[in-house]
């Protein structure tokens, strides 16, 4: 059985999540073995197509930004227990948004493209995430289904758009749209490279968020009703409007990845705009244990494992379900190793008089 501990170890706080990572990667290794490749060699790729060049590092942050973006999205509810489990859905609205906008109206070709398309992105995911937040605020629907659920009409709005009204007639039958007008591109930060200005959006994003967690008096009231809803609901606060504002910015802020996304890197509206960023943005709320300025460094290191999961494709033909294995493994390994830091597994004989009883 699993007992509390009174007083757990700040080593053993410290030390659980790389304990954790490493136990993910050697369970990972034997799958790797099993397969037949050489773990050492596999994950040598991981690391330096990611981190090994310029080019490399570049790619990584183009895609840790969507990562920095979901992870907030799902880290801001989660401060007031809210498990917003639908930023891959508000995403897509957000990039549905955005290439609406951009090809679709006058907008798109002004000299006020970029504000209105990413303006566009993040009212869509804000107003997506509004239906599950009213339903929670109003009738107290559970918003982790809801959530889940409006991520597959999300996806299939866009199956729907891509294949039907928002058809490219230039091309040739597949499913894609029109190509966004340059007004509407991102702009490129860095020369030579992919950096775009929603990497540097994703980066505001996090000092933004802590300060309206930690300075204002919403982030006190968010963090009240997390810890002690009747408490809060006592001292005279909103819960309803605030789960509603909540999950807003939190639509929001996934809908600004999703019209970055559009705008910087696909350039029209296609499937597979996202290959799980939304999920993954679960992951990384999560290792960064809630804290907004974490989520860089683990989105960082999630992007790199986007990243160098491509090169196992490319150098060892491995499909990219591996790299979704080690994301998933290394979330399974730290949250049981933050569970064994919290609590203690202590074994007791069974009572004689039990033990008569059951035989």
């Amino acid at each position: 059985m699993c007992v509390g501990r009174r007083a757990p170890s700040r080593l053993a706080a410290a030390a659980a999540p790389i304990v954790s990572v490493l136990g993910a990667l050697a369970a990972g290794a034997i799958v790797l073995a099993a397969s037949g490749v050489n773990p050492l060699a596999a994950y040598g790729a991981l690391v330096s197509e990611p981190f090994g060049s310029a080019f490399g590092w570049s790619e990584t942050l183009v895609k840790a930004a969507p990562l920095v973006l979901t992870g907030l999205a799902v880290l801001l509810p989660a401060r007031m227990r809210l498990w917003n489990i639908g930023a891959e859905g508000q995403l897509q609205c957000g990039a549905i948004a955005a290439a609406g906008v951009a090809v679709f109206t006058a907008a798109g070709r002004s000299p006020l493209a970029v504000p209105s398309i990413l303006a566009a992105g993040m009212a869509a995911g804000a107003v997506w995430c509004l239906v599950p937040a009213v339903l929670r605020a109003v009738l107290a629907v559970n918003e982790t289904i809801t959530t889940l659920l409006m991520n597959y009409v999300a996806l299939l709005l866009v199956d729907f758009l891509i294949y039907g009204p928002w058809q490219d007639p230039q091309g040739r039958g597949f499913p894609l749209s029109p190509v966004l007008p340059a007004p509407s591109r991102l702009p490129v930060l860095v020369p030579g490279t992919r950096i775009h200005l929603g990497v540097a959006l994703a980066l505001l994003a996090v000092p933004a968020v802590a300060a309206i967690l930690t300075r204002t008096r919403w982030g006190f009231e968010i963090r009240v009703i997390g810890d002690n809803p009747d408490a809060a609901r006592y001292a005279g606060m909103d819960l309803r409007r605030n789960i509603i504002l909540v999950m807003a910015a939190a639509g929001a802020l996934a809908g600004l990845a999703g019209a970055g996304e559009v705008s910087a890197v696909s350039g029209r509206l296609q499937q597979g705009l996202s290959p799980g960023y939304g999920y993954t943005g679960i992951i990384v709320a999560w290792l960064a244990r809630l804290h907004p300025a974490a989520t860089v460094l683990v989105a960082v290191l999630l992007g790199g494992l986007f990243l160098g999961g491509d090169a196992l494709q490319i150098s060892l033909h491995l499909p990219i379900a591996i790299v979704y294995m080690l994301q998933g493994l290394i979330f399974f390994f730290v949250l049981g190793g933050e569970q064994l830091a919290r609590y203690g597994v202590c074994f007791r004989k069974r009572p004689a008089a039990a033990a008569e009883h059951r035989a």
